[in-house]
């Protein structure tokens, strides 16, 4: 950094730029990511978008210091000479820089840290009313749902391609695959796990918006992997028991060992 006076650094001229920055940022991130994300269908979806808004919004200030020291250092420590520019005096020979970068370093993410494991603590502890078994089955290339309920209340299973379950009841997955590894992917009920060949992997969902949804899988299992999509129905009670009661009865499927 040269010695002249119009070359030192202005304190206040570089929180300025930084907290017009950080302001940006923040506000970028609250109404920005609701925006680009899924919409929300259920209250694993809405923590996973909150989740994306609280590390968007930590970041700023972050982010914003690093383009700060970037505009500050064009508008103010341009090299107009001739020649090659004289080295500037190094960062980590300033004990404030450095000390404050690594403290709020360790700030976030000890904050970052307690929140992701107090998210994934409140996804592991779903419960809901009326919990219902649905098992998934991926194959090259579709999906299969069938449901046990149906034994006990029309004595046969149900099977189908199509994902129906009820409004604010507790949907229990056991997810599975006859083939190869594909992913189960609900992305408005913040659903997504792989279904692995000869293995079961639970998860649970509370739907809590009435609506049709996009099912993918998001694991490379073939040619026709692109296809392989189907639709997720949230209704009532009483139009998943009237649309459980109109369907023909299939043979049982095989199950496999639970995986952990």
């Amino acid at each position: 950094m040269a010695n002249n006076n119009s070359q030192k650094f202005s304190l206040k001229s570089f929180l300025a730029i930084w907290a017009i920055l950080t302001a940006i940022g923040i506000w970028i991130s609250i109404k920005g990511t609701p925006w680009l994300m899924m919409k929300s269908a259920s209250h694993q979806m809405h923590t996973a978008i909150l989740t994306v808004i609280v590390f968007s919004v930590a970041a700023a200030p972050v982010a914003a210091g690093i383009y700060a020291v970037q505009i500050y250092a064009l508008a103010k420590w341009r090299y107009k000479g001739e020649g090659v520019p004289p080295d500037a005096e190094p960062l980590r020979n300033n004990v404030k820089a450095v000390s404050a970068w690594i403290g709020v370093s360790a700030l976030l993410t000890t904050f970052l840290l307690i929140w992701g494991l107090a998210a994934l603590a409140s996804d592991e502890n779903v419960s809901g009313p009326r919990p219902m078994t649905v098992n998934v089955t991926g194959q090259q290339w579709l999906w299969s749902f069938q449901y046990p309920i149906a034994q006990t209340l029309l004595h046969h299973n149900v099977e189908s391609n199509v994902l129906e379950i009820p409004l604010n009841n507790q949907a229990n997955f056991n997810i599975t695959s006859v083939d190869v590894t594909h992913g189960f992917w609900v992305p408005s009920l913040g659903v997504k796990v792989d279904a692995n060949p000869g293995a079961i992997t639970t998860l649970s969902v509370i739907p809590n918006k009435l609506g049709v949804y996009d099912i993918r899988c998001v694991e490379l299992c073939g040619l026709n992997h692109s296809a392989m999509i189907t639709k997720a129905y949230v209704v009532t009670e009483k139009q998943f028991l009237t649309w459980l009661k109109a369907q023909p009865a299939s043979q049982p499927v095989a199950t496999a060992t639970v995986k952990n």
